[in-house]
């Protein structure tokens, strides 16, 4: 990098830290403007309404400067707020941007689904090559996950954040009237009678069990035959994520209509239940890092100071990226710095981006019931259970791409006649728990790592006690 190029990222860094405090500020100011409006003097509906759209403004300068895709989809949900309040009928024209992004979605859940498990288990599923880690791996995997999954029930069942959102008859009417089933009607729904009529009906489970016979099948083949199928799954699932990220770059009119649209019908007070669901997201992954991960650190016997010591790299790239595939290779390099063989760590930690994301499945089943919660239905445990259960396989591979879980999170949906508008609003807020549930996946994979290795009796202790940082 040369000298000029070095002293302008530089100067773009300082422009936008200055500029980043100077919209602190007037978001402060404005804030202060609207409390003494609501709890002391009355101000002119013109000049808080000039103030808010001066923040908006002040924004999308810094989003023209910033040129960063997350900060286009902030942006866009700050302007959807704005012309939800101020133009709440006419906010509502903006739907078709909202339903064509979640078209665009929908096309890609089958492709996703199929490509990400064939690859995960049909390259990963011949027991006679990975022997017993193979089978401890999968056990430890959702032992974990299903903990996982039980904390995020807990913790959405405790706050209660989806409940309270007042809804318009216009929204409700949405909602499918779906007959009661029984259980044996769910259990034969799981199993496809038409693949391609489960495609378009957009039933995620039936395209899960054919995937994952269709994988098992594979597996089975001589290597002659394999290859060239397994290598086309490959093939599909990474142009998948590259079509996953093209279609992102429209996530911020079709998020930014959703949230107007969405505002506009239900005022502002859907705000507070996103905070709160934000807040309960933390809480329950902090709350799985103490009860879960902790514990299993500890009984493992790995020296906790310089586990995080080798993890704090990966875990930062993850947070910073949301993409648990940027942070394979340098999770990678540590974990056989840190003690663990390089035969079970490059075969445990990718195997968990497919089998283990613990992030995602808390979030996944906490976001479901948040959903379920706005439309007003009152889920038993046993239906939250089997929801999870369903968003547990479904999740299956899709750690690598930013924002993916929004994709599976639509298709259950879909399966279970919920409402895809809460799902919209989430999406606004979808950055700052996507770097959260990611940086989770990686954590969990790397522990998963020392758990395979010490079961082996492969992990090195001193090479752990001695772990340094590379830098």
């Amino acid at each position: 990098m040369t000298d000029e190029s070095t002293d302008a990222i530089l100067s773009k860094g300082k422009t936008l830290a200055k500029l980043g405090l100077g919209i602190a500020g007037l978001f402060l100011l404005v804030a202060i403007l609207h409390v003494i409006d609501q709890y002391s003097t009355p101000i002119s509906e013109v000049v808080l309404r000039g103030a808010r759209w001066t923040v908006v403004i002040a924004l999308c300068y810094y989003a023209l400067i910033k040129r960063s895709l997350t900060t286009w989809i902030l942006v866009a949900m700050a302007i959807g707020v704005e012309i939800g309040l101020d133009f709440p009928a006419w906010s509502q024209n903006l739907q078709f941007l909202s339903k064509i992004f979640l078209r665009m979605v929908k096309t890609i859940v089958a492709p996703l689904l199929f490509s990400t498990l064939v690859v995960g288990i049909a390259g990963h599923s011949d027991l006679k090559q990975v022997g017993r880690m193979g089978w401890k791996s999968l056990l430890y995997f959702e032992v974990v996950t299903t903990i996982a999954l039980m904390i995020g029930i807990f913790f959405i069942n405790l706050t209660k954040a989806g409940v309270g959102i007042t809804v318009p008859e216009t929204l409700l009417k949405e909602l499918p009237n779906a007959t009661p089933k029984g259980w044996q009607d769910h259990i034969i729904d799981i199993f496809p009678e038409n693949i391609i009529k489960s495609i378009y009906d957009g039933n995620v489970l039936p395209i899960v069990v054919f995937s994952v016979i269709f994988a098992i099948a594979l597996a089975h083949l001589a290597d002659a035959r394999k290859k060239p199928m397994l290598e086309f799954t490959e093939s599909l699932s990474e142009t998948m994520f590259k079509f996953t990220n093209i279609i992102m770059y429209f996530a911020p009119f079709g998020v930014g209509a959703a949230i107007a649209v969405t505002v506009g019908h239900l005022g502002i007070d859907i705000l507070k239940n996103l905070f709160m669901l934000l807040c309960t997201l933390y809480l329950a992954l902090i709350a799985f890092i103490l009860i879960v991960l902790l514990p299993v650190a500890l009984y493992i016997k790995i020296p906790i100071k310089q586990f995080i010591a080798a993890i704090k790299e990966p875990v930062s790239i993850a947070f910073a990226t949301t993409s648990s595939d940027s942070a394979l290779p340098k999770a990678l390099e540590n974990m056989e710095r840190f003690g663990v063989p390089r035969h079970i760590v490059s075969f445990v930690i990718p195997t968990g981006y497919t089998f283990n994301l613990d992030g995602t499945t808390l979030y996944l089943s906490l976001a479901s019931i948040f959903v379920a919660q706005a439309a007003g239905l009152d889920w038993s445990l046993g239906q939250q259970l089997f929801v999870g259960l369903t968003l547990m396989l479904t999740s299956k591979g899709v750690a690598a791409v930013p924002r993916a879980s929004l994709v599976i999170l639509i298709a259950t949906a879909s399966t279970f006649n919920l409402p895809v508008w809460p799902i919209m609003a989430i999406y606004g807020i979808d950055e700052l728990m996507d770097m959260a549930r990611t940086s989770v996946n990686v954590v969990g994979n790397t522990l998963a790592s020392c758990v395979i290795a010490r079961w082996e009796g492969e992990f090195d202790d001193e090479k752990a006690l001695n772990y340094v940082d590379a830098d």
